[in-house]
């Protein structure tokens, strides 16, 4: 199903949006409750306080302001925290970096999490059935299997997605609205008066909110999948699950208040709300979606880093196509973190009763960070008026600055995990900001002016020909510039003579699916510019498009290409193509200042662990030769040296 017809809104797309957005915050449910009751005893203020918060969380946090507000601030269809700094970078002015790469981080984080806490709230129910069973070499297995498979793709079984995911909220709905028959007053818990007094009523009420953010933990990933359905799907489906997950939340209600005894004693609302008959079946749905769930976070981290390496925020990795679905991409090295994670995260927390004291700290920052780059898109995009958005943007303060505060506590259970989100955060940081380090000694030069001289030495018959196309890619952005270095590689000691000199250019767009190109002839039919446009969801194959290119220009008759000889002979169909990749490594006569040193340093450390230019935009090995140039970016001045 392509990207046109999933924005239309059908029994199929509805089916679709389904399947993929709601796996993490529709797992929900079989955590949340037990979470926020813990081992504390049940009381009308507790279970009606509790849902009460629940249910305006789902509405003002997860309905207005995901569904509603952020849906609205789609890049060409696409979401996420990428997408959105990518509409607003531009006014910014860099002050939306640091927020960016926080949001990023925290999200990926969530990656980590999301997987053993859901597959093992569903496990964990099968110890009603078996007590004392070991869940954690089961819960292990599932993650396992599900890593290992993604190098498949989810073409073959992401087709059962959707309906199970019906099936899921509609037991979400029977199970809840079975239990209400027999305590309708949990009704009243939708007052809002509850969800005040139990924080200012309850002892350390307030402190509760914690375990409430784990109801809509999940937004942040339904904005960031926004691509795949179209933000009408999403909102005409929220209202399907918002019902589902809500009627359940009260049916867990009203079991508490009528079941009798004063405490949890260890059970799950959630499985203890099913007839014994249907545990087995209710069980087996639970593990389903929260594999589906996982599977969403996966996918979506995938997406995540592919766009930070085309916004450079990321090191360039592998990345493979495993089906024919445009988008679906797998990435083996972050495939491999993340399962160490998960697997590292069920052995450390052993059940999901304590990774619930450590889950919600990092989306909260991540929705901070939205807030701020979605005040940016309401004032210079939609040109809303400023008293307007400074309302909005207070209010969602004041609910996830709480939220922040209320998670702050869990640092303490997680704080290991920190250093995870750190070595992220460092990552992009210094990615970023040691290229643009980098960019700022780049050293130009007028290509025109030296095309009299690669005229020259084109026609020069005494120098042996290097290639009939020879081909640089350039960061220069102005169409009459080049880099020094460049220059310099061409007429080297041994100068490279070519028939056609091409310098191809990049040009990542703030649009996510752009793929277009522009030709400048700077000299006739030799010296040529061609400044490839891609989206930032595009992945750079650079011999395929240039290929592309070339062809389209012979068959077009321009430039003169047609009579050209193009060095193919009876031997080798093939076309002379050349690719120079100039490979920089850091010289030690440089003097920087510590901070500089110190991110160009780490950034050459991360370029050795990250591959090649040539994989990177998918060059063929036997068309590139790649030279190494050391980069000298500011060289030592106060060096003496005097005659004897």
């Amino acid at each position: 199903m392509n990207k046109s017809t999933i924005q239309k809104v059908s029994a199929a797309s509805l089916l679709v949006a389904l399947g993929i957005i709601y796996g993490d915050i529709g797992t929900s449910p079989l955590y949340v409750m037990k979470s926020i009751i813990g081992d504390r005893a049940i009381t009308e203020l507790l279970v009606y306080g509790g849902i009460s918060c629940v249910f305006w969380t789902l509405t003002f946090q997860t309905t207005f302001k995901y569904v509603f507000l952020t849906l609205s601030a789609d890049n060409q269809g696409e979401g996420g925290v990428f997408s959105l700094y990518a509409l607003v970078k531009r006014f910014g002015k860099g002050k939306l970096v640091i927020p960016t790469i926080l949001g990023a981080t925290t999200l990926l984080a969530d990656g980590i999490i999301t997987p053993p806490i859901s597959v093992a709230s569903a496990v964990e129910g099968l110890e009603a059935i078996v007590p004392n069973l070991p869940t954690i070499p089961i819960v292990i297995a599932i993650l396992s299997a599900l890593f290992a498979f993604q190098r498949f793709g989810t073409q073959k079984v992401g087709y059962i997605f959707g309906p199970a995911m019906v099936v899921w909220f509609t037991m979400l709905l029977v199970l809840g609205l079975s239990q209400i028959v027999h305590h309708p007053d949990i009704l009243k818990a939708l007052n809002p008066m509850y969800g005040y007094k139990l924080l200012v009523e309850y002892p350390h009420g307030f402190w509760l909110l914690g375990a409430v953010f784990l109801c809509t933990t999940g937004a942040e990933a339904l904005y960031s999948d926004l691509g795949h359905c179209g933000k009408e799907n999403i909102r005409i489906t929220w209202i399907f699950v918002k019902i589902a997950l809500v009627t359940n939340y009260l049916g867990q209600g009203a079991w508490l208040m009528h079941q009798g005894n004063e405490f949890l004693n260890g059970q799950n609302p959630f499985y203890t709300i099913m007839p014994q008959w249907f545990l087995i079946i209710g069980i087996t749905i639970a593990t389903l979606a929260a594999i589906i769930a996982s599977q969403a976070l996966i996918s979506g981290s995938f997406t995540l880093i592919n766009e930070a390496i085309s916004l450079n925020f990321w090191p360039r990795v592998a990345l493979k196509n495993p089906t024919n679905l445009k988008g679906q991409i797998y990435i083996p090295s972050v495939n491999t973190i993340l399962w160490a994670g998960c697997v590292l995260m069920i052995l450390y927390f052993k059940n999901s009763a304590h990774m619930e004291a450590a889950y919600g700290f990092s989306i909260t920052i991540a929705m901070l960070m939205t807030t701020l780059l979605l005040s940016y898109y309401l004032v210079f995009i939609k040109k809303i008026k400023m008293g307007w958005v400074a309302i909005i943007l207070f209010v969602f303060s004041i609910i996830e600055v709480s939220f922040f505060i209320a998670n702050v506590v869990k640092i303490k259970e997680r704080w290991m995990f920190l250093f995870f989100e750190l070595f992220i955060f460092m990552v992009m940081y210094v990615w970023y900001y040691s290229r643009k380090i980098n960019n700022r000694f780049l050293k130009f030069t007028n290509l025109v002016e030296q095309t009299p001289m690669l005229n020259e030495l084109s026609d020069d018959d005494s120098i042996p020909k290097y290639s009939t196309h020879l081909i640089y890619l350039s960061k220069a952005d102005k169409t009459y510039e080049i880099e020094e270095k460049i220059i310099k590689s061409i007429f080297a000691k041994k100068p490279k003579r070519a028939d056609v000199y091409w310098f191809l250019h990049i040009n990542r767009t703030n649009d996510p699916f752009t793929l277009n190109y522009e030709i400048v002839e700077i000299l006739d039919d030799k010296v040529i510019k061609v400044i490839l446009n891609l989206g930032f969801r595009v992945q750079p194959k650079v011999e395929l498009y240039f290929k592309k290119i070339v062809q389209e220009l012979v068959e077009r008759k321009e430039l003169n290409l047609h009579i050209r000889p193009d060095g193919s002979t009876k031997y080798n169909a093939e076309p002379d193509f050349k690719f120079i990749i100039i490979e920089k490594f850091l010289s030690v006569e440089n003097d920087f200042e510590l901070k500089d040193g110190w991110l160009l340093t780490s950034y050459f450390w991360l370029k050795r662990l990250s591959i090649s230019d040539e994989k990177a935009f998918g060059l063929d090995k036997s068309d590139v030769e790649i030279e190494n140039v050391p980069m000298i970016y500011s060289p030592a001045t106060n060096l003496e040296l005097n005659r004897k």
